[in-house]
This record gives structure tokens, sequence and C-alpha cells, in this order.
């Protein structure tokens, strides 16, 4: 089973770039799309249909805003939208899919890089998320943006960085305290190497000088470690400031 998580920042914008034919290529089973930035009435999603997906949608409230996705082609048992709580499910932020071994979220988490109100935003976002999943008992595939770069290895300057949002020392402590609930960041476990990053910023040529931070994730739940086949960034594609992230299991 392949399970693909991209940010692609705007699902108009990467249609016009060829994701159809990306998508159609690559054949995900499943795949989780962040920052969707459109309503269902927005775009022709039958062509997800036609490839052969159940297509769900957890669009923000605002147009032209955040949402996921999630375009399965196993027909899931259950779908959670938002995690019961209106400050953020406003803004189209979670969305789960329950299958009989497993959970997998599609999962946007806040910014906080436009100021202070943002970023007491994103830690509430943090502790919500936190109180959903410890009492949860079902194995968990948490996939997406999670806007935090966890360790110096996964940001391309901490120094200069160490007081940005997304590696702010309380983002990186919760990041530890998470895992600590029973979570693997399994691309860090089979990958100890350094410069894989998923996310570049448009300017001074940054993907091209690999000036990036890894804040996309498949975070799993530790039972599930023994299933992985591979995990790996496809650098190489284009559609948006990040690129997809692939897990694969037996």
């Amino acid at each position: 089973m392949k399970i693909y998580s991209y940010n692609i920042n705007g699902i108009r914008a990467v249609i016009k770039k060829g994701f159809i034919n990306w998508l159609k290529k690559e054949n995900p089973d499943i795949i989780c799309l962040q920052e969707i930035k459109a309503f269902q009435n927005q775009f022709d999603y039958t062509i997800f249909e036609e490839l052969g997906y159940y297509a769900y949608w957890n669009s923000a409230t605002k147009k032209g805003y955040s949402g996921v996705a999630i375009l399965t082609k196993i027909k899931p048992n259950n779908v959670i939208f938002g995690l019961g709580n209106e400050k953020f499910d406003i803004e189209g932020r979670f969305l789960r899919a329950d299958y009989d071994n497993f959970s997998i979220c599609s999962i946007y988490f806040p910014s906080g890089t436009s100021g202070s109100i943002r970023q007491s935003y994103k830690m509430e976002f943090l502790y919500s998320l936190y109180d959903y999943i410890k009492y949860e008992k079902k194995p968990l595939i948490l996939s997406g943006d999670f806007n935090i770069c966890h360790q110096a290895i996964d940001i391309h300057d901490p120094i200069s960085n160490k007081n940005s949002s997304g590696f702010l020392p309380e983002e990186r402590e919760w990041m530890t305290q998470f895992l600590k609930l029973g979570f693997v960041d399994i691309f860090r476990k089979k990958n100890p190497a350094p410069q894989h990053y998923t996310w570049w910023s448009y300017r001074s040529q940054a993907k091209l000088r690999n000036k990036g931070w890894r804040i996309d994730y498949h975070i799993i739940s530790e039972v599930l470690a023994k299933k992985v086949k591979d995990i790996s960034i496809l650098r190489e594609v284009h559609f948006s400031d990040h690129c997809p992230i692939i897990l694969e299991l037996f």
C-alpha cells in the first residue's frame, strides 16, 4: 500500500500545472492533501472519482484558504471531519478516514509566522490535537504539514532560525511529547542523514540551494513501524513550495 501526503498550496493551481496526470502515473492507494484552498463547487472534483478514488474534502469556511482532503481507493468505514472544536474546524485543518486495521488523518497545522496571535492559535491547536489523540487506541497514520521542524537536522540553518515559528523550543518540545504518546517519525527513523527537506521558500532560489525545512510528516503508531516497507521524499516534484512524501506499507 502506498500512502502519499502533499501540501499542494491550492488544488486549482496544481490542476493547471498537470497534477492529475502526475497522480494518475503515481497511482497511490491513498493521498492526503493539505491547503486545498477551495470548495468542492469551485473545481471539478469528479476527475478524482474517474481515477478510482473516493474523495473527501474538508474545506475552510473562508474562501481560498487552508483545507484538507483525502483521496482513497479503499472505501473507509467512517470519515470524521474536524477535531470537534469549532475554533479550528472552521479552518478545515483535520480529516480522518477509518479503515479496518488503522485510521489515517490528513492534517494541516497552523502557521505562526504572521505574528503572536496566530502563534498562540497554533499552540492551542497543538494542545487540542494532543488531547484528541492521547486516548486513541486504534493504530494511526498522521499525515500532513505539521509546520514544525522537530530537530536541528530538520532545518537548513537551526542557529539563525532558533526564534522562528516552526522551530521554536515550545513547538519542538510539543513534538517530543507527542511522539511519546506512542508514535514514530518514521522518515527520521529510517533516514538519519541530514539535508532532507519538504518545504522551500520561493525566495532566493531556496530549493535550488536546498535551503529547506522538513515540516511534512507521516507520523505513525509504533505498532505500525514493522509494517513499513519504505518512506521517501519526492524532492523533484514541483507543483507547490512543498514536495510529496511517500509511506509504503507491506
